[in-house]
């Protein structure tokens, strides 16, 4: 429904929905908590890189907020970019919550996107999240992690659906 309503405003686009559950599984008995979802963050940027580079695609574009939460503060952000070739364009980046929540209600997609839903950022979100992580951070909290692997495990999972 989002998408659809998103599509109205931005004309035809390719929406790739990738089944991340079993590298969540995996990142999270792996990676400390503190740094799940800037570690998740990572993964999903490298899936999506790659896909982009599959598919020639030139750019990578995020709904991201400064500061809306953890996973976005300015060093967040620079850890998820490192992982990706393409530049990352962020549209929202630097609205606050009430600037993105007349964006939504004007494009009527607000009603929706308050709906609970469990996504993968609310299943495994940390109690005390590091807020600004270094790439060295980062590094050592994937030092286990066969990134190839899952990478390639993600884009072997992923829908496409035309909007």
């Amino acid at each position: 429904d989002l998408a659809k309503r998103i599509g109205d405003f931005s004309g035809k686009f390719h929406l790739h929905i990738v089944d991340f559950t079993e590298i969540q599984l995996e990142l999270n008995d792996k990676v400390p908590a503190n740094m799940l979802t800037v570690i998740m963050r990572r993964m999903m940027m490298r899936i999506a890189d790659q896909l982009a580079a599959k598919r020639n695609i030139n750019c990578l574009i995020t709904g991201e907020s400064l500061g809306q939460v953890a996973s976005q503060t300015v060093n967040a952000l620079m850890c998820t970019n490192h992982v990706a070739v393409r530049p990352v364009f962020r549209p929202l980046i630097g609205l606050d919550k009430n600037e993105t929540i007349a964006i939504a209600k004007n494009i009527d997609t607000y009603e929706t996107s308050i709906l609970p839903y469990d996504d993968c950022c609310t299943v495994f979100v940390a109690k005390h999240p590091k807020i600004h992580p270094s790439f060295l951070d980062c590094e050592q909290a994937e030092k286990d992690l066969e990134l190839d692997d899952l990478v390639k495990q993600g884009l072997e999972k992923i829908e496409t659906i035309i909007v």
